[in-house]
């Protein structure tokens, strides 16, 4: 199998690449979604993931569809369980018909 490429988490994204271009402080941005300070900084310290509700709520407030952060989510979760198992998957044989 070909190592999957790291993948940068999500919460990092929408700290680095949202909320700090557009100057949304965590007081704001959970006001603004409607969740916990808490939840907005666990996020943003990779302690949280995207979860479907999440990504809905950002869908409708930066106006990009859930998919975007849900496949952010996924990525980096691959990458994760395959650095994590790295050794298992590697030595399974590939299926021959």
């Amino acid at each position: 199998m070909e190592a999957i490429r790291p993948s940068t988490h999500p919460g990092i994204i929408l700290k680095e690449e949202f909320a700090v271009p557009l100057n949304l402080t965590q007081a704001k941005l959970s006001h603004d979604l409607n969740v916990g300070i808490k939840t907005l900084s666990e996020l943003y310290n990779e302690k949280r993931g995207i979860t479907s509700l999440m990504a809905l709520k950002l869908s409708e407030y930066f106006g990009i569809t859930p998919q975007f952060w849900l496949n952010l989510q996924n990525a980096y979760d691959l990458y994760k369980t395959y650095e994590k198992e790295k050794f298992n998957i590697e030595n399974i044989e590939h299926f021959v018909a």
